[in-house]
């Protein structure tokens, strides 16, 4: 009889054990409690800005002209808001909730356009929020504010275009980006636009980005540029740490030199142009009584977001420590520090750093710094 009863006291053992085991993973689950989001997206596939005399396609081929989000950029981030609600479908409300969500947008069509297709994606009409049965959408605000190789590449590349410049940036958005959205919608290139000069082109895309953010003063430019904007984020963090906060997630919807440079500023820049609709993630969580901070990079649909360690911290990092390590890079007054970059600093630097570099690119580069200075890029959109 006594035996008989082993199994009994045995099960009863293991549920006991199953039972504290699962209340253990409650509380661990209750301990991380998400608080709030912010979200920094590129916009998605859009047709050039605009390109050189010699291409043969003409605005006239691009359906809604240049410049302009594409159906495949929508179709991207609709994907993205559905991403959105998959990942935070336990953290924010299946209808739409305007005192928890905000949405802010460059003054461009195609961000303005790839917020609200995000939108479609992340906060489909269900319940009362249908107002057409036959229109699976519903209206949701944006927010917006009125706006490596040698020199003979370079040299060879106005016979074939028809345009003049050595500005890299110039050259990016003349040469490279028409080319560059032509192959993705499968338009014939000219037959100089091989694979070997569009990996030369890319790199020169990617180095005219470095001479936005990197290579002098990186640290002083980032506070110009990315600082501006981490400044904002981490004002919400704070917000969002206080009882009285109702907000959860902040969008906002920008360019390729947006996203890069937040992350440069942050020290997270893996060196490659944001691709479209690549998404800059940011999470507070409240743990033990404290908040952290958590950093996530999507830049492909294949795979989950990658995580980013903020230099000097930890994958998961406090909030007070977060705020100090980024300090550097937020201006008091933009303004202000703006103005205190003069030209004649800007050439003394050029001429010095001139003096020791050899590569005819980086030369190039250097007369970039020089025409546009640290605070060119903070203003228009138009071009990204």
């Amino acid at each position: 009889m006594r035996a008989a009863l082993l199994p009994v006291a045995r099960a009863a053992s293991l549920g006991l054990s199953f039972w504290l085991l699962l209340s253990w993973l409650d509380r661990g689950a209750v301990a991380k409690e998400l608080k709030f989001v912010t979200l920094v997206f590129r916009h998605g596939d859009r047709s050039p800005i605009e390109t050189f005399p010699n291409d043969p396609i003409k605005e006239s081929s691009w359906p809604q002209g240049f410049g302009q989000l594409t159906q495949l950029g929508m179709e991207q981030h609709y994907e993205l808001g559905q991403y959105i609600r998959k990942r935070y479908r336990k953290f924010l409300n299946e209808s739409y909730k305007p005192e928890q969500v905000y949405i802010q947008s460059t003054d461009i069509d195609r961000t303005l356009m790839s917020a609200m297709t995000t939108l479609a994606g992340l906060f489909p009409p269900e319940g009362v929020s249908i107002w057409n049965p036959s229109l699976p959408w519903q209206p949701i605000p944006v927010h917006t504010l009125s706006l490596s190789e040698d020199r003979d590449f370079i040299e060879t590349l106005p016979t074939f275009t028809g345009c003049h410049t050595q500005d890299l940036f110039g050259m990016w958005t003349k040469v490279y980006d028409p080319l560059f959205c032509e192959s993705i919608h499968n338009f014939t290139l000219p037959s100089w636009a091989t694979e070997d000069t569009m990996i030369k082109l890319k790199e020169l895309s990617e180095l005219s980005i470095l001479s936005i953010y990197g290579i002098h003063k990186q640290k002083e430019k980032s506070r110009l540029q990315g600082g501006v904007l981490v400044r904002e984020i981490l004002k919400h963090m704070k917000s969002a740490a206080q009882p009285s906060n109702h907000r959860k997630l902040v969008m906002y919807s920008a360019h390729d030199t947006t996203v890069s440079g937040l992350q440069m500023a942050l020290e997270v820049y893996n060196g490659i142009l944001p691709p479209y609709a690549s998404c800059h993630i940011m999470e507070l969580y409240l743990e033990k009584g404290g908040y952290f901070v958590e950093m996530y990079y999507r830049n492909e649909t294949q795979h989950e977001p990658y995580p980013l360690t903020l230099p000097g911290c930890t994958p998961s990092c406090p909030l007070t420590e977060f705020a100090k390590l980024v300090a550097p890079v937020i201006p008091q007054d933009w303004s202000t520090e703006c103005m205190t970059t003069s030209n004649d600093q800007v050439l003394r630097v050029v001429l010095a750093v001139a003096f020791c570099l050899v590569s005819g690119v980086l030369v190039v580069l250097l007369f970039t710094l020089l025409r546009h200075g640290p605070c060119w890029h903070r203003d228009p959109y138009r071009n990204i």
